[in-house]
């Protein structure tokens, strides 16, 4: 089996910004290329390769986005691999190899990558989970310069890292805080997790974070024997895509590494432990704060089959029948009054450790006997009575449609995915084959497949040992595991009946009156735009762009948004993002909508936005019509029927509990409305009001909003204006002339920053008692207009950024990830902020608001150095540029050139305007904005603190 792995492996990874390396002298990979093993090609545009030592490399050249690169090194080596005395020094190591080598002195290597343009997290990263270390940086360009720097890095952090003993101390303090930040609801979901599916395997004990005891106790000499043991050679691959000749590439890779040798022996391979046998069990973990949720599950030892033909048909097969499994329960999911909020079923492999089958659902408090029985008896209506020919021929369609529009935009693939999809391969032990290929094994693997065949493949999927019962929830379970076992055993004798045929639909939205004439069309020629205008005022802005084939964004724009609604009042409408989708359109649920419309690629998303409405859509060439189809029946058509309403209120209040139960959650509720002084269109709706509406609220809101104003049109990607209008002309262009937009309710035309606080005002979570929040915002300025002093600001928080990281989070400790942000609103004037928040222990708010001041003092008191600005200036610089490759960042950035020709120079300005920025400046902003005495400060401690 080699189906993805388990969601708990993302979130039982740790990660921090650093970099890596590759393998062993004279040796052969530990994880060699998948293809030396099997019938598949790989990928014949990728270059693969061995350097004498054992290091295995991967080279493509890839130009989306262009002049960019992404590097990734993985090591064959995770928390699996620790001693009994290691126990989170995989993790630690990561972090160790950031901190100084033998010729990148501590603190200079963020340095080194800052001044190439490289920013800490967004471009310098790195992750360790169970069984394997990754270490990624993202190259804004491929000079020689940026390539050679980068390289050197990263084969000095995996073999020249120093681990000097001051640097591993100074390092415990910034482990704990992680630590800290980690310990969450869903953390510990995930421990009782492993320990009933993997009781007595290794697995069930190495989490990556570690044991708290030896993170703080470890002496130097135990991170050598582990970095000396599995950072080598034979246990590294090197990836590297972006636009660059291969042949340049590949001798740079091979001069940086091909010296590295091992200085011990190979660590050994875990006992990683066998599936034993089981009975039938049930466990449940009762975490205030946690999602409630069920899961049988079904182990096995895990299938270690190479990746060939043979074996990928096989699993394919079996997940089409997967597949028509989840589509039923999604459909269950979206019904009236439906036993869970959602559930899904499959099978995984776990870090070779074992295989499991399972089938899941989250539900609302007290309903745990309904979601039990829905998902177990809709897993035995599978395994009972099979799919149906019409069930296999829909997944096959959805399958084959995305394979071949995965072919037609192979060109254009993102850099960073191909990047990640190749390391991930190597861990995966499976061939990076290339979209045709997947293709013409898919279409060679259903040929003359039958509902039959799928239907037996499938009932292997749950066997295994167990059921093994897995309850989640926030609230004690009346009877304990003897009522689930009681409950599971009962649900078993129900008979189930087949699944009832569903009828063929017609598509009804093909028609919305005469096609719109064009009565004007002009060029922005500084933007590579065109502005088209139809008879009933409808303005379409169209950029063809070649950034990523197949590929065609679309946003429908109309209302005055927020600025309609009530600042003093919730609002149904704030949650309509997760109402309307669902909700389908009048004449088709959303089941039928996907049912009549598979094959197709389309989407069809909705948000209220500050100054309007906002449909949107990705589609291809193939299908812009349809698309934009759709989002003009979703516009005169909505159903916003109940049952998506009806489940927000049934699992609202457990999401409350949920974000309440950490101190970065507590602040999302408590603080939204607060910093923006109580608009309610700010701020999370409470439980209370959220029962208070109704359906018919949310339709008066949204089909009032939705029916007034000018309709803009935008349009970006792989099309011509021509395709663009011909898409348009039939379905808003056809629609009736709309009067201007309505009047904005009373106050809503403004937001308003707090007043500044002497004293922070004081939030509560309902975590543990260690556990706290600080924050502190400054109002700064808005961009409504002329954007130039919102950009500045935005600079000065980067430089902030910088100091915070060092001194808050390097040199005291008090926070693993201190956040700086800015923000400027292009809606409400006069309405922007700088802020820093960190999650921290309890005990060291003070330090934290002593550290802040003493940063923000040294801003005031002097520039910053050139260096320092630039250090600080340059990521922002290659991120918009990277940004301005993609169709994403255009479709932005068109909103509303239509309407106001004065956005193109904003837009075009963007970079000039923060290149000319000097420390002069910075330091006069700082001593503008960042005053302590208009700042806003707030604390969230925890309950039980409180309450001493």
């Amino acid at each position: 089996m080699r189906s993805a792995r388990l969601l708990l492996l993302a979130a039982a990874s740790f990660s921090v910004l650093v970099a890596a390396a590759p393998a062993l002298a004279q040796a052969q990979p530990s994880d060699p290329w998948a293809q030396a093993s099997s019938d598949i090609p790989a990928d014949s545009n990728v270059r693969f390769g061995v350097l004498p030592n054992g290091m295995q490399y991967a080279v493509l050249r890839n130009a989306t986005p262009p002049g960019q690169a992404s590097f990734r090194l993985r090591i064959d080596a995770g928390s699996l691999m620790e001693n009994e005395n290691q126990l989170g020094l995989a993790h630690f190591m990561e972090h160790m190899a950031f901190n100084g080598t033998t010729n990148v002195p501590e603190n200079d290597l963020l340095r080194i990558l800052e001044r190439l343009g490289l920013a800490f997290g967004a471009d310098t990263n790195a992750f360790t989970s169970f069984d394997q270390t990754v270490y990624m940086l993202e190259l804004p360009r491929t000079n020689d310069e940026t390539v050679d720097t980068s390289l050197h890095i990263m084969r000095e952090q995996v073999s020249e890292a120093l681990m000097a003993a001051e640097a591993v101390d100074a390092e415990r303090g910034v482990i704990e805080g992680e630590e800290r930040l980690r310990n969450t609801p869903g953390l510990r979901s995930i421990k009782a997790q492993l320990a009933l599916l993997a009781p007595g395997q290794r697995i069930s004990q190495r989490l990556p974070i570690g044991d708290l005891t030896i993170i703080r106790t470890a002496p130097r000499e135990r991170f050598v024997e582990f970095y000396d043991a599995y950072y080598r050679p034979s246990r590294a691959t090197f990836v590297a895509v972006g636009d660059f000749d291969v042949d340049v590439m590949e001798a740079k890779i091979r001069r940086a590494f091909e010296s590295w040798e091992p200085r011990a022996a190979d660590g050994p391979e875990p006992d990683l432990g066998a599936v034993t046998p089981r009975e039938p069990e049930t466990r449940i973990l009762v975490e205030p704060g946690i999602q409630s949720s069920i899961a049988l599950n079904w182990t096995r030892n895990p299938e270690r089959d190479p990746d060939t033909v043979a074996e990928r048909r096989e699993d394919l097969i079996r997940n089409l029948g997967v597949a028509v499994l989840n589509r039923r329960l999604g459909e269950i999911a979206r019904t009236d009054n439906p036993p869970f909020s959602s559930a899904s079923g499959g099978e995984a492999g776990l870090a070779e450790s074992l295989d499991i089958a399972t089938v899941s659902a989250e539900f609302a408090p007290g309903e745990w006997k309904r979601a039990l029985e829905a998902i177990e008896q809709e897993q035995r209506r599978l395994v009972q009575y099979g799919v149906s020919e019409a069930e296999l021929q829909r997944e096959v369609t959805a399958i084959r449609t995305a394979l071949e529009n995965a072919v037609a935009g192979a060109a254009t693939r993102r850099t960073p995915q191909l990047a990640s999809q190749l390391i991930n391969a190597v861990n995966e032990k499976d061939v990076f084959s290339a979209p045709q290929t997947n293709l013409e094994l898919f279409n060679a693997a259903v040929a003359g497949v039958t509902a039959a065949e799928v239907s037996e493949a499938v009932k292997g999927v749950f066997r295994g040992e167990g059921p093994l019962a897995l309850v989640v929830t926030p609230v004690e379970i009346e009877g304990g595991e003897a009522a689930v076992t009681a409950a599971l055993e009962a649900s078993r004798q129900v008979p189930v009946a087949a699944p009832a045929a569903q009828a063929e639909l017609e598509w009804p939205y093909a028609a919305f009156g005469e096609p719109g004439t064009v009565v004007d069309r002009s060029e922005i020629a500084e933007l590579g735009a065109t502005v088209v205008t139809f008879a009933n005022g409808v303005r379409l802005t169209v950029k063809p762009t070649e950034f990523r084939e197949e590929q065609i964004l679309v946003s429908v724009r109309t209302g005055i948004g927020e600025r309609g609604i009530d600042p003093n009042r919730a609002d149904p409408q704030l949650l309509a993002s997760q109402i309307v989708p669902p909700g389908g359109l009048g004449r088709l649920t959303f089941d039928e909508l996907s049912r009549v419309l598979n094959g197709r690629i389309y989407s069809a998303q909705f948000g209220v936005e500050g100054d309007s409405y906002r449909l949107s859509g990705a589609t291809r060439p193939e299908d812009l019509a349809l698309q934009t189809q759709v989002l003009a029946a979703y516009l005169t058509d909505p159903g916003l029927r109940p049952a998506p309403l009806q489940l927000i209120k049934s699992v609202f209040p457990q999401q409350i509990d949920q974000l309440m139960a950490t101190p970065g959650g507590a602040f999302l509720i408590q603080g939204s409305g607060l910093l923006a002084s109580g608009d309610k269109r700010q701020s999370l709706p409470s439980p209370e009001e959220i029962a208070g509406w109704t359906i018919e609220d949310l339709r008066a809101g949204v089909t009032r909003g939705l029916a007034t104003g000018p309709i803009d049109v935008i349009m970006v990607g792989d099309l011509t204006v021509e395709d663009a209008i011909a898409a348009v002309a039939p379905t808003f262009g056809a629609l009736p002339a709309r009067g201007p937009d309505a009047q904005p309710a009373p106050g809503a035309t403004e937001l308003r920053f707090p007043a500044p606080t002497a004293e922070p005002v004081r939030l509560t979570h309902n975590g543990p008692a260690g556990q706290a929040l600080a924050y502190i915002a400054w109002p700064t300025t808005d961009a409504v207009g002329d954007r130039t002093e919102a950009r500045r600001a935005t600079i000065l928080a980067e430089v902030l950024k910088l100091r915070v990281f060092e001194e808050i989070r390097e040199r005291q400790a008090l926070a693993y990830s201190p956040g700086v942000g800015a923000s400027a609103s292009d809606v409400y004037e006069d309405y922007g902020s700088i802020s820093i928040q960190a999650e921290t222990a309890a005990d060291k708010l003070d330090a934290f608001y002593a550290a802040v001041e003493s940063i923000t003092a040294s801003l005031r008191e002097a520039p910053p150095s050139e260096d320092e600005l630039n250090r600080a200036r340059l990521p922002v610089i290659e991120s918009l540029r990277r940004s301005q490759a993609g169709n994403e960042y255009w479709l932005a950035q068109l909103a509303d050139v239509a309407e106001r020709p004065s956005e193109v120079e904003q837009t075009v300005t963007h970079i000039s305007d923060l290149e000319a920025i000097t420390p002069a400046d910075i330091q006069t902003l700082a001593r503008q904005y960042l005053r302590p005495g208009t700042a806003w400060r707030a604390v969230v401690v925890s309950s039980q603190a409180a309450a001493e």
